[in-house]
């Protein structure tokens, strides 16, 4: 939800619709999960992956503005148990930002099975349970106070009412750890991660559908019923659609005026603003990972991204009233990290 059916083709095909983005350190090198296709999508969700897209890590080396590795992972037809083939290729330098190229092959097996790939690399890809939790009660009126730059109005509702609207749902993952041994990426390294969904065009080129780097920016900055949210999604980070660094300033600085949280709302909404902006996550590979009020390096599966973001949105501590503990079931501190769920069929 961190990122959730806020482009026309999203809502169609929730298969291309990207949920979430964590980076975190694992067993053995750097973790990258993609979600994607939640069951909250509704009872006509198709199942699986889009045989027809690509699903790409993009990484970004030492703050370049342009992704130097692409991790690029396509999926076949749905078999009759549900299972559908997978393959992992891998593009480097000029090649990872070229639709065009084709990359080396990495890995190949099964959705619901682990592989294996050169130099420690493993992959995991299939349905499981969804780690993010958030009460969509209070993610709305934050929403609206936001849109309107308006003061918080939770009538009736606080944190120790919360109720995670996430709770039981179920995503497809895409997990994908890099050894530290890796040569393409070893420990102590800067980097930046956003993902992307792509799908194939009549013409024979590819779409951007889905991206996303940071979480939260698009339920509070991009709505999902604006044509400006399908707009942001066809953009690389580094070109940014524009005015956004003065689209979430303004916001930032109206939310934040409301609500009588900073003497100087519009220098603050330009400090979130340059802290969002590009839509990167960064990350120094082999650190823990923290996405805080004070830092963002990476994002653990158990971390609480909405109360972060709320809270620096407002300026003021926001809780959630939802803790990692009382959603531990939905991740493992083993591989492949997420929690198994049967394939639907």
């Amino acid at each position: 939800m961190s990122h959730h059916l806020d482009c026309e083709i999203a809502r169609r095909d929730n298969r291309l619709d990207i949920t979430d983005l964590f980076v975190f350190p694992g067993e053995t090198g750097t973790v990258l999960v993609m979600d994607v296709n939640s069951s909250l999508a509704g009872p006509d969700a198709r199942p699986g992956f889009h045989p027809e897209a690509r699903y790409e890590f993009k990484i970004h080396m030492d703050d370049a503005t342009v992704e130097e590795l692409t991790y690029r992972v396509t999926f076949g037809e749905r078999d009759e148990r549900g299972e559908q083939a997978v393959a992992l290729h891998v593009l480097t330098g000029s090649d990872a930002s070229d639709d065009t190229a084709t990359g080396d092959l990495l890995a190949e097996g099964r959705t619901d099975s682990p592989i294996s790939g050169p130099d420690g690399l493993r992959l995991w890809a299939g349905r499981a349970r969804d780690p993010f939790y958030v009460d969509l009660t209070q993610v709305r009126a934050i929403n609206a106070a936001v849109r309107n730059g308006a003061r918080i109005e939770l009538p009736g509702w606080g944190p120790n009412a919360a109720k995670s609207s996430f709770a039981g749902s179920t995503i497809h993952a895409i997990v994908l750890e890099i050894a530290d041994r890796d040569p393409r990426l070893s420990a102590d390294r800067r980097i930046g991660v956003w993902v992307t969904t792509k799908l194939a065009t009549d013409a024979g080129g590819w779409r951007q559908i889905n991206r996303e780097g940071h979480p939260m920016v698009w339920p509070i900055f991009r709505p999902d019923d604006s044509e400006y949210a399908g707009d942001a999604n066809k953009v690389h980070p580094a070109d940014e659609m524009d005015g956004e660094s003065e689209h979430i300033a303004r916001l930032v600085a109206g939310v934040v005026a409301a609500n009588g949280t900073h003497d100087d709302p519009v220098a603050y909404g330009e400090t979130v603003a340059r802290r969002l902006l590009p839509d990167v996550l960064p990350y120094r590979t082999g650190t823990p990972a923290v996405f805080g009020f004070a830092e963002h390096n990476g994002r653990p599966l158990a971390g609480n991204a909405p109360e972060v973001m709320f809270s620096l949105v407002l300026n003021a501590a926001t809780s959630t009233g939802l803790t990692p503990g009382q959603f531990s079931d939905t991740r493992s501190g083993t591989f492949p990290y997420a929690v198994a769920e049967p394939a639907a069929p």
